[in-house]
């Protein structure tokens, strides 16, 4: 009797990342995992959602930073899918800030392109088990939230503004006026001006020029950082 050597099933991995460096780094990654194979790939939210619908990948590695449409609002919108794949963010951004946001919005991990490969890797197949995964620091910080009722004295005062105001924060740091960053966001530029009168509120910031100044300080620490 002939004996058939047992395949290991490759799961499929869908990468969203506008730069095309990051997303040939992770294929090249990827794919010398016997476990693992990269089925598709997109450079902006809305390519990405017609490709992740079509292929129904078994998980889907998500930045943070895309041109126009964000990665949150992507993974919020794979939420309702009736196959939804599984996601691990992989950004620059600061965990501290943004992976409780990514959570929320339906992200199984979060892992800063810092961290070493292995450490993508082992995320990869423990959201592909349906599992949680963050950092042990993180982990340490949201009980601590939790513990003490969902404050944290050492919170961010960015922690109060919503996704889409982060969203046009970041935007406005970047140099963006109102009209690209409302075209951007498919927003009306009376909607993008009411919500940047919203951040200065919560930001307790006297004018316009203010908030400009704080979300170009902002995005500037961000890149100093990633």
């Amino acid at each position: 009797m002939t004996i058939v050597p047992s395949v290991t099933k490759r799961h499929r991995v869908f990468l969203v990342d506008d730069h095309p460096l990051v997303r040939e780094w992770l294929t090249s990654l990827i794919e010398q995992q016997a476990d693992l194979t990269v089925c598709g790939q997109a450079s902006d939210a809305s390519s990405a959602m017609k490709e992740i619908t079509r292929l129904q990948p078994d998980v889907t590695i998500v930045d943070l930073s895309l041109q126009g449409q964000t990665g949150l609002e992507l993974i919020k919108q794979l939420q309702p899918l009736l196959v939804n794949p599984r996601v691990l963010v992989l950004s620059m951004h600061d965990e501290a800030f943004y992976a409780e946001r990514a959570l929320r919005a339906g992200a199984l991990g979060y892992v800063m392109k810092r961290e070493a490969t292995s450490k993508v890797i082992e995320a990869i197949r423990q959201v592909l088990q349906g599992q949680l995964y963050i950092s042990k620091t993180l982990a340490t910080q949201l009980a601590g939230k939790f513990l003490s009722g969902g404050t944290n004295a050492k919170e961010s005062p960015l922690a109060q503004l919503s996704d889409r105001e982060m969203e046009v924060f970041a935007l406005l740091g970047q140099g963006y006026e109102t009209k690209r960053i409302a075209d951007d966001l498919r927003l009306s530029p009376k909607t993008v001006q009411v919500y940047c009168g919203r951040i200065k509120d919560k930001l307790q910031l006297d004018n316009f020029t203010a908030l400009i100044r704080a979300a170009v300080s902002w995005f500037e620490q961000e890149q100093r950082g990633s």
